[in-house]
């Protein structure tokens, strides 16, 4: 059950979150229903007062000649009556009805897997009104899911094909005799392995990450000293690569309430993705300030290729890669969950094509 003030996931942008306090009826509602109740009532009551005197009249209770031309005018005035009370009470029930009836057969659709319902907003109750255009979004944000999870399917199919088909055809050589059973070939097969593996791994933890279950051991931790170590594991690499790798973390950056673990697999990805797409003589930096009293801002800027506006958010997509790159295209997207799991924002920040990118994301101070 959603809590006071926790807004879900389906619920509309925008909208304040969804509350829990007991329904109260407003005064203008009590005002409407009292109208409603009252010309209905005295219409009923008039009807009633119509045929008892039309009875009356008719067996001579009532004085005067018995007038069958005005009774008959008075009876249909009162079938007129009683019908039009009689319409605008259905009229009046089914314009109340008619979108939770509307609402029911499209969480009927939504339930037979028909993502793509959508329930047209009407009603005179601003609280139904609401309602529909929360189911509303709810479908939307399904319909969206399940196309994601269709892509995903797909782009894993693609992405193990190829692994397998390397693995299979190695094996298979070494089985014929067409490669030789020695340890080069082993090697690069073990290879392939070793790929298959770090995808399975990153889908596992994107996965858990976007459904929530991804737990996180948090606790004050020195931010300088991740960088550090981050930097120090990628020497080698940007090494071969010719491009220096610096941190700017001052001693007086305040602690952050990170994961220590999960925050290195950020800064690793980052890293990674920057070395290598920054060209020999370039420069990757790590930058760390404080932002306001609440906040921590870490930025990886490179002198690289540089981002297009259209791929400022595309490169956190899953999958998204360069042609010929041999990475997962997962490092980013994972980069993007574990910072959003840990309540900050990531973007990526270009000034064009060969101007390089500064990808800058926010983490929480810890509490002193």
């Amino acid at each position: 059950m959603t809590g006071q003030g926790s807004r879900p996931a389906w619920w509309p942008e925008g909208e304040p979150p969804p509350s829990h306090e007991r329904w109260r009826p407003t005064t203008a509602m009590f005002v409407r229903f009292a109208v409603a109740a009252g010309v209905f009532f005295l219409i009923v009551g008039l009807m009633i007062v119509g045929a008892i005197w039309l009875v009356a009249r008719a067996v001579g209770l009532v004085g005067g000649p018995f007038d069958v031309a005005g009774s008959i005018g008075a009876a249909i005035i009162l079938l007129i009556l009683a019908m039009w009370a009689i319409g605008t009470a259905v009229r009046g029930f089914s314009r109340a009805t008619s979108p939770v009836a509307d609402l029911v057969e499209a969480a009927d659709r939504v339930a037979a897997g028909d993502y793509a319902v959508r329930v047209r907003v009407r009603g005179s109750s601003r609280r139904v009104r609401r309602l529909v255009q929360t189911f509303n979004a709810m479908a939307e944000r399904l319909e969206r899911a399940e196309s994601q999870r269709r892509q995903l399917l797909a782009d894993v199919t693609h992405e193990l094909r190829t692994p397998l088909s390397v693995i299979q055809g190695k094996l298979e050589g070494a089985l014929d005799g067409v490669y030789l059973r020695d340890d080069a070939h082993l090697a690069a097969t073990l290879d392939e392995v070793h790929h298959m593996s770090r995808i399975v791994e990153d889908l596992r933890l994107l996965s858990l990450a976007e459904s929530g279950g991804l737990r996180l051991d948090r606790r004050p931790t020195a931010l300088g000293e991740i960088v550090d170590d981050a930097i120090g594991a990628r020497t080698s690499e940007a090494s071969a690569a010719g491009v220096a790798v610096t941190s700017e973390v001052g001693d007086d950056l305040p602690a952050v309430d990170v994961d220590a673990t999960r925050l290195r697999e950020v800064l690793d990805n980052l890293l990674s993705n920057a070395v290598r797409y920054t060209p020999a003589g370039g420069r990757v930096v790590v930058e760390a300030r404080p932002d306001g009293d609440l906040r921590v801002t870490v930025s990886v800027r490179d002198t690289g290729r540089g981002l297009g506006e259209d791929e400022r958010e595309a490169i956190f997509e899953r999958f998204h890669r360069e042609p010929g790159s041999r990475g997962s295209g997962l490092g980013l997207a994972i980069a993007r969950d574990l910072v959003r799991a840990h309540g900050g924002e990531i973007a990526a920040e270009s000034e064009g094509p060969g101007r390089g990118t500064t990808v800058r994301f926010t983490l929480p101070r810890a509490e002193e």
